[in-house]
């Protein structure tokens, strides 16, 4: 008979995990071949969701496969009462998903940034298929959100199956969204720089060639399965010249003021449906009802706009045309967000900032100066730029125009403006538009860097509880008698009611020319100052730097001493923490 204390043996179906998991936490190139098969499958995710998202559109919308939705010179009246259909259908389905989770959903930024990676399969199929649900009726969202969602989520699941470092678990959902991205755009570096930029929210040489081969092979299933990715086919017909790119810097301040705007837009549309007291189910049909209307004034409002791009840009339009069609799409993304529509705002930013860059070529060519932008580069630049100013990203957007043109000179057009956008956004607002939706569900994440560990050390689980106490209406003798130099730095008064009253130094009961029959209660500091169990670690530091103390009291609500906190160990165990980040970040753990 077995000793009760011997551990249990791994079973035979067991020990293959065991090994391969030994594997990837001792060696790069097992992690690497992870990241592949990772990216493979996310890859066949987008293929899946573009083929069912497309053919839903199709079919109730009744145009050939081959052709884009926001291309349709018109489409049929009768045929838009699908948008409050598709807007009944979603509100039935996150009425159900409200009754089985009360607590919000968590996509893959959140999942960085907050949770090490750590993704809710559940969670991430009621997103893709409420972000399918929305596209797939025309709804002006892109699927951009449910290819990430999906990667995401399997790379986590693959993860956490196999007990992945913090870290590496965190890579390996930032390769598997990004390859999921790159699968969709047919551009392998923009899916790695989507993980690296938006997703992880860092750069480091270990994550690297995981990201990079998850990135390549989920590119080459894409082609394997012969779907067409979403390619932005236009020529550029004549390099950006030296005096271009002042013209372009100014285009990129445009597209930050744009992309502030939108951001702040959505917002308040979401804040103001609030304010109606309409039902969450009831919401999104609303706002089909108002996405209809707007499809009647132009198609282009519907869908994200891939077809839209293309076909604006071959026919040339005016000015006041162009004015139009962004107002409309514009109003028609605000109108899908706000009323409860899911999806994202990757590729309609994409769309709205091609529209703004030819409006910005149109209106220097209206100045009357010797100066002429190209419409196909004031589109590719703004297209980027708008995007970098709400999605982030700056070499994303740029590795996006480079595999999309093959032109060095408008790619580093599209870099600089997009730069010179992602710093005023920064600078000015401060979330990307997935952390601002964060933002204003009360969350103060602004980027996917990983936050998680920092809220996890809180001041209740750092404390040391042991603490000595006495009354506040102690004598000084009584507190010599109990206290003796040595026995202990630090006392906590209590009042009567046995509530935190204040700290006193033990050494300062000792000093010359304190009278016996003093209070302890004379010498008490830091009285009014305590820090409570939930702080987490940056707060009980500020609390420190505040109030110039070594040491604070931990309570509850009431008052009631739950420990000491001492801010020379605080510091000691935030570098501590923050090394094992760096360590992981950099492949050295």
């Amino acid at each position: 008979m077995a000793d009760a204390s011997t551990p249990p043996r791994p079973t035979l179906s067991r020990r293959p995990l065991a090994w391969l998991r030994g594997r990837l936490r001792s060696s790069e190139i097992w992690f690497i071949a992870l990241a592949v098969v990772v990216g493979a499958a996310a890859g066949l995710l987008s293929v899946f969701q573009n083929l069912i998202a497309h053919g839903l559109q199709s079919q109730l919308f009744g145009f050939s496969i081959d052709d884009r939705l926001s291309a349709l010179p018109e489409v049929r009246p009768i045929t838009l009462l699908w948008l409050p259909a598709g807007g009944l259908i979603l509100g039935a389905v996150s009425w159900l998903t409200t009754k089985w989770r009360s607590r919000q959903l968590i996509d893959v930024v959140e999942a960085n940034a907050l949770y090490g990676g750590q993704l809710s399969f559940r969670d991430s199929f009621v997103v893709c298929v409420q972000t399918l649900i929305s596209n797939g009726f025309g709804a002006s969202v892109g699927l951009e959100a449910a290819y990430a969602q999906a990667g995401g989520a399997i790379a986590s699941g693959f993860g956490q199956r196999l007990k992945l470092r913090r870290q590496d678990l965190r890579t390996l959902v930032g390769a598997g969204a990004g390859a999921a991205i790159g699968a969709a755009f047919g551009a392998p570096l923009t899916g790695a720089f989507y993980a690296f930029e938006i997703v992880i929210g860092s750069y480091a040489p270990s994550m690297i060639a995981p990201v990079a081969a998850a990135a390549l092979s989920s590119v080459l299933v894409a082609r394997l399965m012969g779907v067409a990715p979403y390619s932005l086919q236009i020529a550029v017909l004549q390099p950006p010249g030296a005096l271009d790119y002042l013209l372009y810097a100014g285009l990129g301040i445009v597209c930050a003021a744009v992309g502030i705007a939108i951001m702040r837009l959505v917002g308040t549309a979401e804040r103001l449906v609030r304010l109606t007291q309409i039902p969450g189910w009831a919401r999104p049909a609303i706002g089909g009802v108002l996405l209809a209307v707007l499809a009647c004034l132009s198609p282009q409002t519907l869908s994200s706009g891939h077809g839209a791009l293309h076909a604006d840009l071959a026919i040339n339009l005016g000015l006041g045309a162009l004015a139009v069609i962004f107002l409309l799409k514009t109003s028609a993304s605000v109108v899908s967000l706000g009323f409860g529509f899911r999806g994202g705002l990757f590729f309609a930013t994409l769309f709205l900032g091609s529209l703004v860059g030819q409006i910005y070529a149109q209106l220097v060519e209206l100045t009357g100066l010797p100066l002429l932008l190209q419409p196909e580069n004031a589109a590719l630049v703004g297209m980027g730029a708008l995007a970098v100013a709400v999605v982030g990203g700056p070499l994303t957007m740029s590795f996006l125009v480079l595999e999309t043109t093959r032109d060095f000179g408008v790619s580093a057009a599209t870099l600089a403006a997009s730069l010179i956008a992602s710093t005023i956004v920064r600078d000015r607002f401060g979330y990307s538009f997935s952390t601002w939706r964060l933002h204003l569900r009360g969350e103060t994440i602004r980027s996917a860097r990983d936050v998680g560990w920092i809220r996890t050390l809180t001041a209740g689980r750092m404390m040391r509880p042991d603490t000595a106490t006495i009354a506040a209406s102690t004598t000084l003798a009584e507190f010599r008698r109990r206290f003796p130099l040595g026995s202990t730095s630090r006392v906590i008064l209590l009042d009567d009611a046995l509530r935190y009253a204040g700290i006193v130094l033990t050494s300062n009961a000792y000093l010359e020319g304190s009278s016996d029959d003093s209070l302890v209660s004379t010498l008490a500091t830091s009285a009014d100052v305590t820090l409570s169990a939930d702080m987490n670690i940056e707060q009980v530091m500020r609390t420190f730097d505040s109030t110039e103390t070594e040491e604070l009291a931990v309570t509850d609500e009431t008052g009631k001493v739950l420990g000491l906190l001492a801010e020379v160990y605080v510091a000691r165990r935030y570098a501590k923490e923050l090394e094992k980040v760096h360590q992981g970040v950099f492949g050295e753990t």
